[in-house]
């Protein structure tokens, strides 16, 4: 008979993620171990392993939901009947917002992914090529006369945006909703002022 799964299923599996983004970034991936992993959770390794069979699972599974959330949310924002410039404000206020509470999965997003297989470093950066596409074209539309002929100039705007945007976490770490939009304007305003005299 096959087992059934326990109405929490879900619930322990997000708690264990959550705890894994905290011992993963601070003890630094290779060095944490499932036995700290179980300690910040509160459950055994036993209760763990029921979930993920080894620490590279639980990172992968961490990775996954975090990107792919984060991907679902920023190319989800609604932009019908916007300008452009408004646009871009949006795009860069809902990446900074999805960012809040998240630092933990930010930093090993940036320091461990390298420790998975290719097979699954590609399906994350599968994720992260959408975002980045998605707010290259928001750019693209603020001034099409500048990057019409020129892909490695939208390139290097579109990832000097998001260069702003990800290390916000390292000087501003816990910043709430109204810290996050004051930055967020800021970047969008020197973004919509610097690419038009590009």
């Amino acid at each position: 008979m096959a087992r059934t799964i326990a109405k929490d299923h879900d619930a322990k599996r997000s708690q264990i993620l959550k705890s894994a983004a905290k011992v993963f970034a601070e003890a630094g991936y290779d060095r944490a171990s499932m036995t700290q992993l179980a300690r910040e959770c509160g459950i055994s390794k036993a209760n763990i392993y029921h979930y993920y069979d080894s620490k590279e699972a639980v990172l992968f599974g961490l990775l996954d939901t975090y990107l792919c959330d984060l991907r679902d949310r920023v190319c989800s924002v609604d932009l019908n009947g916007v300008s452009p410039d408004d646009r871009l404000r949006r795009v860069v206020a809902e990446v900074l917002l999805a960012y809040q509470g998240a630092d933990y999965e930010h930093k090993v997003q940036s320091g461990a992914m390298g420790a998975l297989p290719e097979e699954q470093q590609k399906l994350l950066r599968a994720y992260q090529r959408e975002m980045v596409q998605f707010l290259s074209d928001t750019l693209q539309a603020v001034a099409p006369e500048v990057f019409e002929d020129d892909a490695e100039k939208l390139r290097s705007a579109t990832m000097s945006v998001f260069g702003m945007l990800n290390w916000y976490y390292m000087w501003n770490s816990g910043a709430g909703p109204k810290a996050r939009e004051d930055y967020a304007e800021l970047v969008a305003n020197l973004t919509l002022n610097g690419v038009r005299g590009l």
